[in-house]
């Protein structure tokens, strides 16, 4: 008996999401079919014009605008920011540096400080139970 082997395929929004897009900006004839990995693979390596500018000039999805901006999907949301943003909102809400603004990229940098604590703290742990075990 021989396996047959399927083509992995996704809905556009996962694929949009792997890609980094705004699904609602893509062309229709991506958001209305099925990708294969293979596809998807063949997007990353050599992105069509389309994807070129949208990765450029947006409009961005919310995990990019964060990135963009130093906060958090849910910092975004706090300040009010639900939709997706083009290049050049983001670029005006950081020239504009609202007070919410200043607020979440503070929260996140606390965020980061810890997480870094936390794992030197982890690894030194690390390090006297394997000096303990020698």
């Amino acid at each position: 008996m021989t396996s047959h082997q399927s083509t992995q395929t996704m809905k556009p929004a996962t694929a949009a999401k792997k890609l980094g897009v705004y699904l609602e900006a893509t062309p229709a004839e991506f958001r209305e079919g099925v990708v294969s990995r293979t596809e998807l693979n063949a997007l990353q390596a050599e992105p069509p014009a389309w994807l070129v500018e949208l990765r450029r000039n947006g409009p961005h999805p919310r995990p990019v605008v964060a990135s963009k901006l130093g906060v958090s999907i849910a910092g975004l949301a706090r300040g009010g920011i639900t939709e997706a943003l083009t290049t050049e909102q983001i670029e005006a809400l950081k020239q504009d540096n609202p007070e919410w603004l200043q607020k979440e990229r503070a929260t996140q940098a606390e965020v980061r400080k810890e997480a870094v604590r936390i794992k030197e703290k982890q690894a030194q742990k690390a390090q006297k139970d394997e000096q303990k075990r020698s």
